[in-house]
């Protein structure tokens, strides 16, 4: 594994051709630390939340004692305040290492999958499995809150812009649940649409709904991973509207079998997501 605490996004593997080994080698993951984009958008030591990433893996398999193939989806859970990311196509590189990988159960690919993630991302994560006979107990769950989606609104700016976040300080706090599924960003590297469901849960001045969903769309054309998204949300409506309680959780599409679902709190009553897989995933 490249434990460089200085990698940067333009070294890894993203926008490069990489060959697919079968054969187990965590050195593929690629951390990027969490600090360089944080201090771009004002965020120190001290984090302004908690919370976690939630990945969900749905092309793992690796070869029983007998050469026989195994299939399982992953779930894993690193949390905010680990020190790294991990860039995903090293994540689907590290995971296809395991292909023609022999091992003797589940609980051997668990342990290599907590200790190599957990040095990754540089803290403990959770990992889980769902086998093949476990497939149908899957369901899917859109995201509950107010759909700002449906107002008409006119859009021509698609750069984010927290000066269109507002709220009505002359009335009573309210405690509300707001929706979009129109978020799109882009690959900080490549480029490449990134498409997400984002769901924001606050309790303070009631949030301009109209300026919200402007805010939302105006990422369409910026570049930056799926968590520095999140966290820039989070930190913008903290900013421009300072709520006594927010949550941010965004649901994205998956890429190479990959969907990375951030979720950022300040509150400790916040219920961890569920992790419901929405229609788009």
């Amino acid at each position: 594994m490249n434990t460089n605490n200085h990698n940067q996004p333009e070294q890894s593997t993203l926008g490069k051709t990489a060959s697919y080994t079968t054969q187990y080698d965590a050195s593929l993951l690629f951390p990027i630390p969490r600090a360089d984009k944080r201090q771009e958008i004002g965020i120190s030591n001290n984090l302004p939340f908690f919370g976690m990433d939630i990945w969900n893996a749905y092309e793992v398999s690796w070869l029983n004692l007998r050469g026989k193939p195994q299939v399982a989806i992953a779930t894993i859970m690193a949390p905010a305040d680990s020190a790294n990311i991990i860039e995903s196509k090293s994540f689907k590189l590290y995971l296809n290492s395991f292909n023609q990988t022999k091992l003797a159960d589940t609980d051997a690919l668990l342990n290599l999958l907590r200790t190599d993630l957990s040095a990754g991302f540089g803290a403990g994560v959770q990992v889980s499995l769902l086998m093949q006979e476990d497939f149908s107990k899957l369901s899917m769950q859109e995201l509950d809150g107010i759909l700002i989606d449906r107002l008409d609104i006119e859009v021509d700016s698609y750069a984010p812009n927290p000066s269109l976040l507002k709220c009505d300080n002359l009335v009573a706090p309210v405690e509300e649940t707001l929706v979009s599924h129109l978020l799109k960003s882009n690959c900080l590297v490549t480029g490449q649409p990134d498409w997400g469901s984002v769901q924001i849960r606050y309790v303070g001045a009631p949030i301009d709904q109209e300026g919200l969903l402007k805010y939302l769309i105006g990422f369409r054309e910026h570049n930056e991973f799926h968590e520095q998204c999140v966290e820039r949300i989070f930190t913008d409506i903290m900013q421009q509207c300072a709520p006594q309680k927010l949550s941010v959780y965004a649901r994205y599409t998956r890429r190479g079998g990959l969907d990375i679902n951030p979720w950022r709190s300040n509150f400790s009553s916040a219920q961890k997501p569920s992790n419901a897989r929405n229609a788009r995933q």
